[in-house]
């Protein structure tokens, strides 16, 4: 036999009806705006910014460049200073007793001894002592004593120079012994090695030819060398670098 199904009535109190299923939550979307958010910048004023800022670039290149300069200055100053230290010491080497009274006479140095004459980083003695004069070889060792040659002429305008500071003594025969002598008598050679290319010659006959060269005062300095013998008594010019450089 089936069973019976009895159904009743459920009353809920306050009159409220029976609950619907659970609506779903709605979700609602609104404009999101980040906190803080830049607002636009004209264009002229990043023109403006980025001008100053360039301006300011320009300022730092050049402050740059100018301290490059100096330092370049400071540095070629410098190499200067230490190059004609060099130059003094290897000056003061050349002697075997360096006569510091003779070059820095009350503790101040200068380019040439008493009595030797400065032209172009070179210091010339010439020998103006009264007879006996000395022979072309003779001359030379009274160089070597010191520290010195006899003088190797390089130009025109030395060459003047030293026809400035020679006189005429004895005779027009005599003059001053030079660097310069004759090998073979073929080619004439200063005592650095090279080779004449000056030929500064008297344009006469000038007495006997030698294979020694000699400077004859008060001849245009163009056309004032004569070649003597070597064993003939003259005054004669040493040459020697200058202790202290010009420059």
């Amino acid at each position: 036999m089936e069973e019976e199904i009895s159904y009743a009535t459920l009353y809920f109190k306050n009159g409220g009806a029976a609950p619907n299923e659970e609506k779903q939550d709605s979700t609602i979307y609104s404009e999101v705006k980040p906190k803080g958010a830049a607002t636009s910048v004209p264009i002229s004023v990043v023109i403006n910014w980025q001008k100053a800022n360039l301006s300011d670039l320009t300022a730092e290149k050049q402050q740059l460049i100018t301290e490059r300069s100096i330092l370049e200055r400071e540095t070629a100053e410098l190499r200067r200073v230490r190059d004609n230290l060099n130059w003094t010491l290897e000056v003061i080497l050349t002697f075997d007793t360096f006569p510091v009274n003779d070059f820095c006479p009350n503790k101040k140095c200068q380019p040439c001894q008493t009595d030797w004459h400065l032209f172009q980083e070179k210091c010339y003695l010439f020998y103006n002592a009264d007879s006996p004069w000395k022979t072309w070889q003779e001359s030379r060792t009274d160089c070597k004593t010191r520290a010195a040659d006899l003088v190797v002429i390089d130009s025109l305008h030395e060459q003047e120079f030293i026809s400035n500071h020679t006189k005429y003594y004895y005779d027009t025969y005599h003059g001053y012994w030079l660097g310069l002598y004759n090998i073979q008598h073929q080619n004439w050679v200063w005592l650095d090695g090279r080779n004449d290319t000056l030929g500064y010659w008297l344009t006469e006959q000038f007495g006997d030819t030698g294979q020694c060269a000699l400077l004859i005062p008060g001849k245009t300095p163009p056309h004032s060398w004569d070649a003597a013998g070597c064993t003939m008594q003259n005054r004669f010019i040493c040459e020697r670098d200058a202790l202290i450089r010009s420059n």
